[in-house]
């Protein structure tokens, strides 16, 4: 089987990778550099229970990935010979009001029922445990969700695909390729490259590829501002979010910190009033981040659906598979998604039921 991937950022890479893996001769086409865009953008949080609200399909699909995620590590790190920064750090949800606590203890609850682990904290053992905290009421204790660096992940992904099979193409995928009904290839303008399937996941330009039928009004881009502050110290262990912010701390003393979420089309730029919110969630989550250095700056757009649910599997038409609109939820679910569409192309069973995730599921 000859398979074309369109994207070259962790949704295609990590396809690739697993397709290649299996025999399958696989071409990659990517405008830039592999995970140019919002892979590397990204804060890494591996954290199905911190990001859901309730039980369902897509909570399910995020604790699949994540049950998967050392083992991909390990087979990443062993091809590419790159640490790609996976860390069982732990995720901590804090309150600062008593309506918070209120919330949290509803989430505790029904994270309970799900047979999730979590632990409610009240204050003082939240500031036992992550003593740089500010004044906080209580939080959730998640164990299990745990974090990446999407820099390292991104620079050791291209490598074990590379080394797995996979060959790479720079371009502008001007369209698909139709034949009787069928995806056939790819259109670089200059020439025509012929595959038996192709796999569109190029994030948040999925929608502007010419015969992939993804309307924008479904996928749209989502800008996340972020920032990274420098410690000489690490001065968090968790994970932590709180005040609308999210505090990633990294094992050198750097924190990522984020993130907006902003419908600004394909504009990239980075706001004051933007870094602003995330600076005041920061201040009042982690005061002793107040004197840390702002050492970058940047945003990324994120593929947003208007149901919150990625698009993976057939496309509108046959020879056609998506693996688009993961949000917030790229990096942990780029395991599952490359698992579920190299089964789907190989003629296997997916391990997960992949209706809720359907391209047909929006109205015409």
């Amino acid at each position: 089987m000859n398979v074309i991937v369109v994207g070259g950022g962790i949704m295609g890479m990590s396809v690739a990778t697993e397709l290649a893996s299996n025999g399958v001769s696989v071409t990659v086409l990517e405008k830039s550099v592999p995970g140019a865009e919002a892979s590397s953008a990204a804060a890494g949080m591996l954290a199905p229970q911190l990001e859901a609200h309730g039980t369902g399909p897509m909570l399910d699909l995020c604790l699949k990935s994540r049950e998967l995620y050392p083992a991909w590590v390990r087979r990443i790190q062993q091809l590419s010979g790159v640490e790609v920064g996976y860390h069982e750090s732990g995720a901590l949800e804090v309150a600062v009001t008593g309506v918070e606590v209120e919330r949290l203890e509803r989430a505790a609850k029904w994270q309970r029922d799900a047979g999730l682990n979590c632990e409610l904290l009240d204050g003082a053992e939240a500031k036992r445990r992550e003593p740089g905290l500010g004044s906080v009421k209580g939080a959730l204790l998640l164990p299990d969700d745990h974090q990446v660096d999407p820099p390292k992940l991104m620079a050791a992904l291209p490598i074990a695909a590379a080394r797995a099979g996979a060959k790479f193409r720079t371009g502008h995928v001007n369209g698909l390729v139709e034949e009787h009904g069928r995806v056939t290839g790819v259109d670089l303008g200059a020439e025509r490259l012929h595959a038996d399937a192709v796999v569109v996941a190029a994030g948040a330009w999925s929608c502007l590829l010419p015969g992939a039928r993804i309307d924008p009004a479904v996928l749209q881009p989502m800008r996340g501002q972020m920032l990274e502050l420098r410690t000489r110290l690490p001065v968090l262990e968790h994970i932590v979010v709180g005040a609308g912010a999210y505090l990633v701390p990294r094992a050198d003393g750097r924190v990522i910190a984020g993130s907006t979420m902003e419908r600004t089309g394909f504009d990239k730029r980075v706001t004051a009033a933007g870094l602003s919110a995330i600076l005041a969630g920061v201040n009042a989550v982690c005061p002793e981040l107040g004197s840390a250095e702002v050492s970058s700056v940047w945003a990324g757009l994120r593929p947003w659906t208007e149901d919150n649910l990625p698009i993976l599997g057939p496309g509108p038409l046959p020879g056609l598979m998506l693996a688009t609109g993961h949000f917030r939820n790229g990096i942990l679910l780029a395991p599952v998604t490359a698992l579920v569409i190299s089964q789907a192309l190989l003629g296997q069973a997916p391990e997960v039921d992949m209706t809720p995730f359907r391209y047909g599921r929006f109205p015409i």
